[in-house]
């Protein structure tokens, strides 16, 4: 995995269950499936990537031990005050796009774009149908959701609004692909054998 991305999934997991634990002592279990409800699961955890941060965190000093095992053998945690100031500290402070993990779809394009042989607008059109089944899918799950269930449905409205920018973007991709394509020569390293579908076709 990618150390930057993998740095940025988990400060969200690390910062994540410090929150939860700001609700009471928990065990990685109740931790997981909370965390799972409040996201919908559209991030899903396994009891081991949990237990792996509550032991990073026990050891930076924000949670401790709460008790003793239980008769599964499992260990509550809870905050300490140093784990309460983090999580303050989290939700005081934006979060930084620097710090975001890396955009494949934009790595993707920009490559596509200077290798040769690359059909640019059938990348932009496969990832546009691609794109836009995810939003209708988010779309219906909204139609769904809990009116009450409030953390889910921000969660979604967050991944419909990224669909929708996506797509814009994609559309003003294919356009500049396309003004590109009929200002160079055949045979360079924008190939545009595919017909524009969207916004690049009218113009």
């Amino acid at each position: 995995m990618d150390t930057e991305y993998a740095y940025s999934v988990s400060m969200s997991i690390r910062h994540g269950l410090l929150a939860l634990l700001e609700r009471g002592p928990s065990h990685g279990y109740q931790l997981r499936a909370e965390f799972d409800a409040a996201t919908g699961a559209t991030w899903p955890l396994n009891v081991g990537q949990v237990y792996t941060t509550l032991a990073r965190l026990e050891r930076d000093g924000l949670v401790a031990q709460d008790g003793v095992p239980d008769t599964e053998g499992r260990i509550a945690y809870r905050l300490t005050d140093q784990g309460r100031d983090e999580v303050r500290a989290w939700f005081g402070s934006p979060v930084n796009q620097k710090a975001a993990p890396r955009d494949e779809l934009a790595i993707k394009l920009a490559l596509a774009v200077t290798t040769p042989g690359v059909d640019v607008l059938s990348v932009v059109q496969t990832q546009r149908t691609s794109t836009m089944t995810a939003m209708q899918e988010f779309t219906r799950l909204k139609v769904r959701a809990a009116e009450d269930d409030l953390a889910w449905s921000l969660v979604l409205d967050s991944m419909v609004f990224r669909a929708e920018a996506e797509i814009r973007w994609l559309d003003h991709c294919e356009a500049r692909v396309a003004r590109a394509a009929a200002r160079r020569p055949q045979n360079t390293a924008v190939e545009t054998s595919s017909a524009p579908t969207g916004p690049a076709a009218r113009r």
